[in-house]
């Protein structure tokens, strides 16, 4: 059973496209309405470990991930990676990839997910049409800049402690806007080594956070499940402040 079931959550709005959650809010009109419902046509299941984007190679689409975890990440020469940022519902992916001659990371579902593609064109013919829609394309932008920013400070300067703390807390409250969590928690799929991979740690420093995370009663993290036991206490542990996920002017 997962956390939000097991937590007794109304699991009504769960299901609810977590895509039109995020961006609704910048379609007023009839017009705008039809653009992104066309956005959300066409919709295709990619299966888990697929690579949809290839670093090097030219990327003719991004995603609208509408189920599903993805993670973009670097190619190391000694073979291994390093996580660049983990995509979740209701994420527009690659975007950056359609303005480059070639993709610079790449991308690959970590779940079973649903997409849908756009493509450059039908995304400069929305921009175009809607300064609204427009914005909603450049915040995505800034969003995802934010979020690796925090990423890169996460690997540079937060403790290790701090920046797992950090990221738990990011990915929770990016999960609960698109309703896929609650304020207690959420289901996580990511294995303990992508996330000591995306957190620049070994497995074994990892585990010993979570043991301390857990033996302070601040957060479990077990069974595919993180459960915050003491949001307050572990927010202020990272200091976690999620105003660069938000909108300006929320």
């Amino acid at each position: 059973m997962s956390l939000l079931a097991s937590k007794g959550t109304n699991l009504a709005g769960i299901g609810t496209d977590a895509f039109s959650r995020r961006f609704d809010r910048f379609a007023p009109t009839l017009t705008e309405k039809a653009i992104l419902a066309e956005f959300r046509s066409a919709r295709h299941v990619v299966a888990k470990r697929k690579e949809l984007v290839h670093e090097s190679h030219t990327a003719p689409v991004a995603y609208i991930l509408h189920d599903g975890w993805m993670c973009s990440y670097k190619r190391l020469p000694d073979g291994g990676r390093q996580v660049v940022n983990i995509q979740l519902p209701g994420d527009i992916v690659g975007l950056n990839s359609l303005f480059l001659q070639t993709s610079d990371q790449s991308i690959e579902a970590l779940t079973d997910t649903i997409v849908s593609e756009i493509g450059r064109g039908q995304l400069l013919s929305a921009m175009r049409q809607s300064p609204r829609l427009a914005e909603a394309v450049m915040w995505s932008f800034a969003r995802d800049e934010a979020i690796i920013a925090q990423h890169l400070a996460n690997l540079g300067r937060r403790s290790a402690l701090g920046r797992t703390a950090h990221f738990l807390l990011e990915l929770g409250f990016r999960l609960q806007e698109a309703g896929r969590a609650t304020a207690s928690g959420y289901d996580c799929p990511l294995s303990q080594q992508l996330l000591a991979d995306a957190l620049g740690l070994t497995s074994i420093h990892f585990n010993r956070i979570l043991r301390y995370l857990r033996e302070k009663e601040l957060l479990l993290f077990s069974g595919g499940a993180v459960e915050f036991l003491n949001r307050p206490a572990l927010t202020q542990l990272a200091g976690f402040d999620p105003s660069y996920l938000e909108v300006a002017g929320s």
